[in-house]
């Protein structure tokens, strides 16, 4: 439980850090960025599957980088949603998104052992 609250919080500090470097995007304060990334978590587990399977034809056309896409209007819903957190547009929208997808890893993977 403790783990779970310490990765929210590491999730709302990188969503912090992306609306710091990322002209275009804002975030009110540290409490809007912790109700953003449930949102976000909320999102990527109810509506990004069935997103991705309605979009499935486009994706294996584009070979994936139509993820990329889904995961922009994702996260620019995101922000429709939260008071206090603005994105200005696509392009931070998608340059947000990949940002935040890769810290997520770098967070996630953090607390596993690597193998010898």
């Amino acid at each position: 439980m403790l783990k779970m609250l310490f990765k929210w919080v590491l999730f709302a500090l990188a969503l912090l850090f992306i609306a710091y470097i990322i002209p275009g995007i804002s975030i009110a304060g540290f409490f809007t960025a912790l109700f953003a990334t449930l949102i976000i978590g909320v999102i990527n587990v109810f509506i990004r599957p069935i997103m991705m399977v309605l979009t499935l034809p486009i994706n294996i056309l584009t070979l994936g980088l139509f993820t990329l896409i889904i995961n922009a209007l994702l996260f620019a819903f995101t922000a429709y949603l939260v008071p206090g957190f603005t994105v200005s547009g696509f392009v931070p929208a998608l340059i947000g998104s990949i940002l935040f997808s890769i810290l997520s890893i770098i967070i996630n993977s953090s607390g596993r052992a690597v193998p010898a």
